[in-house]
């Protein structure tokens, strides 16, 4: 530590203290820093929204942003249907657009990411805007002569340092479990601080619309709504038998979530199998430019995780979710690892072309079976003729394999 006194000790009190710190509109903040004129401002960052540019995505937009209706990810077309650049309007409400500058997004995340490894003896990096602390041995539960309790105290010493220090926001969630701090920090956001402790854990989830458990998605809520489960409390009070009949052991893992219980450790991030990006349209769409837009966005941006974490992989994949909720997944096998992010969105798009013609919910670009070994790439010959889903790398796949790795130009969304 830096030798600051400390807002709370170790006790010994065995229940876990988890932290949960999620940096706010990140990008959007980071490009703050730049220009602090933009505080306040709807603040867009993206690609395509150029003259000239015909496809691109939002990677951030800022609170301020978001009340035009522009979210992360969406096609960069419709942000600026709903929010003009403001080089480009004299009237009515207008937004400030920033291209993605990755290497600045780092250097700003790494400085956040020094304090809270300060912070905690225990650190889970999910992102670059995101990670989990376990701070048990640092502070405690228990209450000051004010109501609050250390953790409180401690948590908001974390945030006070991440402001103070580097300037950019953060929402706090603190909670006895990983699950709960997790929807504690989703709970107030911008710049929350939600403290949830041991005996009030399912008083707090219990209220809360389904989906807001950590672990379910859009697709799950409409399943578990068609069961009559619509908030954490009915999915706590369901039957797990059932919903592990329905689910598998993962309804099983999201019952005990509702129910406060989750007993995972924070540990240290290991590397991952795979590296995946999906987006969802707020109306199902056929449009074949939208769909187009989005899969190459988000076969950018999970290009651009591989390429941070040093991972190159061997096998590029696209999902397709359409009506009612249909889930489809494609993929294509390469002789050996690549690093390549044009190569990454030429596949997906070529294996999106199955469903051309389809109206779809929601899409999705993964990679997969991650080598994280220094060596040379693959000299893509050919694909694998062992997946039933590949085809002859003739024409300009065989081509682009043959080109040196190019820079991607859309990284990590983040919320």
């Amino acid at each position: 530590m830096s030798g600051e006194t400390l807002p709370g000790t170790a006790t010994d009190d065995a229940d876990r203290i988890v932290c949960h710190v999620d940096m706010d509109c990140f990008y959007a903040s980071c490009e703050r820093l730049r220009e602090p004129s933009l505080e306040g401002e709807p603040v867009v960052v993206g690609m395509g929204y150029e003259d000239g540019e015909s496809h691109g995505a939002v990677a951030t937009a800022s609170y301020e942003a978001r009340e035009y209706g522009v979210d992360s990810a969406q096609p960069i077309s419709q942000a600026l249907d709903a929010l003009p650049r403001v080089e480009t309007t004299d009237e009515g409400p207008a937004g400030h657009y920033r291209p993605v500058d990755m290497a600045f997004y780092r250097e700003v995340a790494a400085d956040v990411k020094e304090i809270l490894h300060d912070c905690a003896d225990v650190v889970r990096e999910v992102s670059v805007d995101e990670a989990y602390l376990d701070v048990t041995e640092r502070t405690a539960w228990t209450e000051t002569d004010g109501g609050r309790t250390l953790a409180e105290g401690y948590a908001r010493y974390v945030k006070d340092r991440i402001r103070r220090e580097v300037g950019v926001p953060a929402s706090v969630g603190v909670a006895p479990n990983m699950s709960t701090a997790k929807v504690a920090s989703d709970h107030d956001k911008p710049d929350g601080l939600v403290v949830v402790e041991p005996g009030d854990v399912r008083e707090f989830l219990a209220p809360l619309p389904v989906e807001e458990v950590h672990g379910v998605g859009p697709v799950t809520a409409r399943e578990l709504a068609d069961l009559g489960v619509e908030t954490a409390g009915d999915l706590a009070e369901a039957d797990p038998a059932a919903l592990g009949d329905r689910f598998g052991e993962r309804g099983r893992e999201l019952h005990a979530r509702a129910r406060g219980d989750d007993d995972r450790e924070v540990t240290p991030t290991g590397r991952p199998k795979s590296l995946s990006r999906e987006s969802a349209f707020t109306e199902r769409t056929a449009d074949a430019d939208a769909k187009r837009e989005t899969v190459t966005a988000l076969a950018a941006d999970v290009a651009e995780r591989a390429r941070s974490r040093d991972a190159m992989y061997r096998t590029i994949g696209v999902k397709v979710v359409t009506p009612p909720y249909d889930v489809n997944t494609r993929a294509r096998s390469l002789p050996g690892p690549v690093d390549d992010p044009d190569l990454v969105a030429e596949v997906a798009l070529d294996l999106l072309t199955e469903f051309a013609d389809d109206a779809v919910r929601k899409l999705g670009v993964r990679v997969s079976n991650l080598s994280f070994a220094d060596g040379e790439q693959a000299s893509l010959d050919g694909w694998s003729a062992g997946d039933a889903d590949d085809d002859a790398a003739d024409g300009p796949t065989a081509e682009r394999s043959r080109r040196r790795r190019g820079q991607a130009s859309l990284t990590d969304f983040d919320g």
